[in-house]
């Protein structure tokens, strides 16, 4: 869904996996039943929110089966890291870090996001989220507490519930978007595309209606076979033109 390099084109690395990063505990088995689910952590990233230097939390967990999904590890809700653990490496970062990400998965999946939004925003950290758009009335209630959200559009309406594998989903990101046109708070939708799924004029389509909608922020990102491999297409120079005019802000990563 979401990005320790955009979008999570990346799996999350464990803390401490490369020399310089701060180690921290997993518990694997023991992270305690009605504890916070997550999945995954990185410690520092200037791609997840554009602009400000982040620790992204991958919350484990998602409803959702897309098709390209590099991510399918944080499908279940199985939680590798204690919060507490993770809350301990955030005010080590008080000062360094502008901001904390959710991301995953799902972030909204999990019941006590609100919770842990308001505990990261305590430390002083600005929020962002990353989502699919799957649960929308919880995305309204926590809209008031978040600084920036990425929403994933993943294609266009008649290709919507092939692509992620569960029925009645355009529905949902649909109103996902609409609360956040309706709200005050800065977001970018973004689109991973593969002619496979979604050819250049339907995602020109796509791209129009979103933008006749309001929307002043889009990136289209490249599908990749595997995190570090080549993009399996490129959009033509045509239709990056037609892209880049239609939004204030305009990224193809």
């Amino acid at each position: 869904m979401s990005a320790a390099s955009s979008v999570n084109d990346a799996p999350p690395e464990p803390l401490g996996a490369r020399a310089g990063r701060p180690s921290m505990p997993l518990a694997v088995a023991g992270v305690p039943h009605g504890a916070p689910r997550i999945g995954g952590l990185v410690p520092y990233s200037s791609v997840d929110w554009p602009g400000m230097l982040a620790a992204v939390v991958f919350i484990a967990g998602c409803p959702w089966r897309c098709s390209y999904c590099h991510n399918p590890h944080l499908q279940p809700r199985a939680g590798h890291y204690a919060w507490n653990d993770v809350l301990g490496f955030l005010r080590g970062r008080r000062g360094l870090l502008d901001a904390v990400v959710f991301s995953g998965g799902e972030p909204l999946a999990e019941p006590r996001l609100p919770d842990m939004v308001r505990a990261v925003q305590a430390m002083g950290f600005r929020v962002a989220l990353h989502t699919a758009g799957i649960y929308p009335a919880r995305l309204r209630d926590l809209l008031p507490r978040l600084d920036w959200v990425g929403l994933d559009i993943k294609t266009d309406p008649a290709g919507y519930d092939a692509l992620v594998g569960r029925p009645n989903s355009h529905a949902a990101t649909q109103a996902c978007l609409e609360a956040l046109l309706a709200g005050a708070v800065e977001f970018e939708c973004r689109t991973t595309w593969s002619p496979e799924w979604l050819g250049e004029p339907e995602l020109l389509a796509l791209a129009r209606d979103l933008a006749a909608r309001g929307v002043r922020q889009y990136a289209v990102q490249h599908h990749r076979a595997a995190p570090d491999a080549a993009p399996t297409a490129l959009l033509s120079s045509a239709a990056l033109d037609q892209l880049q005019a239609l939004f204030q802000r305009f990224s193809y990563r």
